[in-house]
């Protein structure tokens, strides 16, 4: 037994040791990715940045009084770049401080991860403003050209600079986060990275299955497809459910009192008194809100309706998590298909019919 554990370590630890898993890891939480390495590499780099200012900031006053043999026409170039250097020294300081001090108070996790992205963001845009400052003195000439370039570059780079918007509107408004489960056009699927040009869904159902059950595949799309888009989302922070049904059908002939108080007690007891509970609690919250006339109902409810096809279709009505759907789904069906089962006498199925 323990030396297939340590077979089984060794794999697991052969597939961690691939450079594409490690990358597949850093894209669906970077934050728990690879731990250990990346607090070293922060310490690193918060260390190196400190070094890199005080040098900088020694050549600044060394170059300002002329005490280093430079020529007199090469000064101001040398004061620019080590200028420069110290500002994008300070600038990758504050991103380290930031997200070392912010994000460790921050306790929910998709909120760090958008506060982290948005932090890398405007650390690259101050870098970007720094070094375009540095090169060009003419601030005029500087705005007329950038005006120039932004529109080329606007034109040639439509669909990416839509994205960016996207991703900055997924900030703002938050339709979805990281963990949400979704659909979006015709794709479901649970997100794992939102990143600044595309959202990356962990899919359910597919082509290939029906029911709520991971198909295996990642999907990519484009941020700015929120724009043209319905976003179905799953996981409201205030009423975290969805109402899902199990079906079967029975004859004209069964006891359809019998059939509704076991149905609904099996269902409750599979359910559990706690999501009732939460559900109640849900509606206490909800009372004062604009959606308080809406008809929540905590317990199971069961359905009879005539079919085409002469026989009754019994439906049951349920409340639970979003990816939790398939398996209580199937596990309501499984009990009360055996406990309806145990009395012929009440509970008429199709095949049961004598012909």
């Amino acid at each position: 037994m323990a030396q297939r554990e340590e077979s089984e370590e060794e794999e697991i630890q052969k597939i961690l040791s691939d450079d594409k898993v490690q990358e597949a890891l850093l894209e669906t939480d970077a934050s728990r990715a690879t731990p250990k390495s990346d607090e070293k590499q922060r310490t690193f780099i918060f260390g190196y940045s400190l070094i890199v200012i005080l040098i900088c900031g020694v050549l600044y006053y060394l170059l300002e009084y002329r005490s280093l043999p430079v020529l007199q026409e090469y000064v101001p170039l040398f004061q620019k770049l080590v200028l420069g250097s110290m500002l994008i020294s300070i600038v990758i300081l504050l991103n380290r401080l930031l997200r070392n001090i912010l994000i460790k108070r921050i306790n929910d996790r998709a909120s760090a991860y958008n506060f982290r992205s948005l932090v890398n963001f405007l650390t690259f845009l101050l870098i970007f403003v720094i070094v375009v400052s540095l090169i060009f003195a003419n601030w005029y000439a500087t705005l007329v050209s950038f005006g120039i370039v932004s529109l080329i570059l606007g034109l040639a780079l439509q669909n990416p600079l839509t994205s960016l918007f996207g991703w900055m509107y997924l900030l703002i408004r938050k339709p979805y986060e990281v963990g949400d489960r979704i659909k979006i056009g015709n794709v479901y699927g649970d997100v794992m990275n939102v990143g600044y040009f595309d959202t990356t869904l962990w899919e359910f159902r597919g082509d290939y299955l029906s029911g709520d059950h991971p198909s295996g595949r990642i999907i990519k799309f484009a941020n700015s497809r929120i724009f043209n888009e319905y976003i179905v989302n799953y996981s409201w922070p205030l009423f975290p459910f969805i109402w899902n049904e199990v079906k079967f059908f029975v004859s004209y002939s069964s006891d359809f009192d019998f059939i509704s108080l076991t149905v609904t007690k099996i269902a409750e007891k599979e359910i559990g008194e706690a999501m009732m509970r939460r559900v109640k609690r849900l509606k206490h919250i909800l009372a004062n809100s604009l959606v308080r006339q809406l008809d929540i109902k905590e317990r199971p409810s069961v359905i009879f309706t005539a079919h085409t096809n002469t026989w009754i279709e019994v439906t049951v009505r349920f409340l639970v998590q979003p990816k939790n759907s398939g398996p209580v789904k199937s596990l309501l069906f499984t009990h009360i298909m055996a406990e309806l089962k145990n009395h012929p006498e009440k509970v008429i199925f199709p095949n049961s019919m004598k012909t």
